[in-house]
């Protein structure tokens, strides 16, 4: 199971995903189906046979987000000790040999986008970086053949 932590921006997400699905989507496929459906044959009917398939997966969808959202905490203040990595950390690091920087920000297992450096406080990186200090070295996996490089933490922010 994972961290039921989230920041405020990630719930409010969340649940605009809940809203939107419940009241527009769900509405707009409901409508598709019941007017493909009128037009005969639903065995051979790809616009009746998708439209149900995105119907159970909205459902789906909707099912996890109502059982999620009352489980999650959200954690909207920086811990006492910012000089430290935590939750909702952005942690700015490099490396040196390979002249790399990078920053990465541990959210919630809901609001993870690689895109934006946000990783899971659940995952193995994150798990290296928690408690970290600014100028502490991190040995990280490299994901290629290189193995793994070390990165120093140089600026730990929060908000």
């Amino acid at each position: 199971m994972s961290t039921p932590i989230i920041t405020r921006p990630g719930f409010k997400a969340l649940e605009a995903e809940l809203d939107r699905l419940w009241r527009v989507e769900r509405r707009e496929v409901v409508q598709a189906v019941s007017e493909a459906a009128a037009l005969g044959d639903r065995s051979e009917n790809a616009e009746y046979i998708y439209g149900k398939k995105r119907l159970r997966e909205i459902d789906r969808r909707i099912r996890y987000l109502q059982k999620r959202l009352p489980n999650l905490k959200v954690v909207d203040r920086a811990p006492d000790n910012t000089d430290k990595v935590y939750f909702a950390a952005f942690v700015e690091m490099e490396c040196e040999p390979e002249a790399l920087e990078r920053t990465l920000r541990l959210v919630g297992p809901d609001e993870i986008d690689p895109s934006q450096g946000w990783i899971s406080i659940d995952s193995p990186v994150a798990r290296k970086l928690i408690g970290r200090r600014p100028g502490d070295v991190v040995r990280l996996p490299a994901g290629d053949d290189r193995g793994h490089l070390a990165w120093e933490i140089v600026e730990i922010r929060y908000g």
